[in-house]
């Protein structure tokens, strides 16, 4: 029961011998050539986070560049890896073996055709979806971390993905991208404390996109020996009911007088 709340909330469960850390990695490729790039907006993440949280500077291990700092009083490992997207698995794996985390203990953040640009989602496992990045920390990690899937949306043709992912943001970009990256770096103590849908609702609603539905309002209580019909009745306005025969006696037993 207790790791299955554990789950539930994206907390991790201690366990002897591991360190008590968390694993944020964002993806990308290493180079100025890349810099810009689509794909190398999980990079973009994890500079935000690092500026705003007042990590340590860059430096290298686990084949990247790492940074170390706190998010809600707990102590977190920024990771870009300089091995290339497709091999990210070697980079994170490294890292978590380094420290004996657990696939829960770790975040991966990384560009998402099949979202629209500036839109954010946040959740646990699931597939790689063809992102070799991912292809790459399933083989080395394991399936069940968080993911973060930061929208850049679809050319709208298969032939043109790679020239779309590995090509650099329009300026106009800027104009979601910078508000997005912000909102990340501001609300990052939420992904520490496992609050993931409480961080997509402020994201989204610093970004001026939607906040996630809010629940159906519970249906009205039926009132004790009151019909479903009649509870029908007083929401929506009846039409004109027959006034003889059978099917009008039914009716005045099941509705009572009209005027009551």
């Amino acid at each position: 029961k207790k790791k299955q709340r554990a789950a539930k909330s994206n907390r991790r469960p201690g366990a002897p011998g591991r360190v008590s850390m968390l694993l944020i990695a964002g993806l990308g490729n290493p180079g100025a050539k890349y810099e810009n790039n689509r794909h190398n907006v999980g990079f973009m993440a994890a500079d935000a986070i690092a500026r705003r949280h007042s990590f340590s500077p860059w430096s290298k291990k686990f084949k990247a560049e790492i940074a170390d700092g706190t998010l809600a009083g707990e102590k977190v490992l920024l990771l870009k890896p300089s091995t290339f997207m497709n091999l990210s698995g070697e980079s994170v794996g490294e890292a978590m073996r380094f420290y004996k985390l657990t696939p829960a203990d770790i975040v991966v953040m990384h560009d998402e055709l099949d979202l629209a640009p500036g839109k954010l989602r946040l959740k646990v496992g699931g597939g790689h979806g063809g992102h070799n990045g991912l292809r790459s920390i399933d083989a080395h990690c394991g399936k069940d971390y968080r993911r973060m899937r930061i929208g850049i949306g679809h050319p709208g043709d298969k032939a043109r993905v790679h020239g779309h992912v590995l090509g650099d943001f329009a300026k106009v970009d800027a104009e979601w991208l910078e508000p997005l990256l912000d909102a990340i770096a501001d609300n990052a103590d939420m992904i520490a404390r496992g609050e993931d849908s409480q961080f997509m609702n402020k994201v989204a609603l610093a970004t001026g996109g939607k906040a996630p539905k809010a629940e159906k309002p519970a249906r009205p209580q039926i009132a004790a020996g009151q019909s479903h019909i009649r509870q029908a009745r007083q929401n929506k306005p009846v039409g004109k009911l027959p006034t003889k025969g059978p099917m009008a006696d039914m009716l005045r037993k099941l509705l009572g007088n009209k005027d009551d």
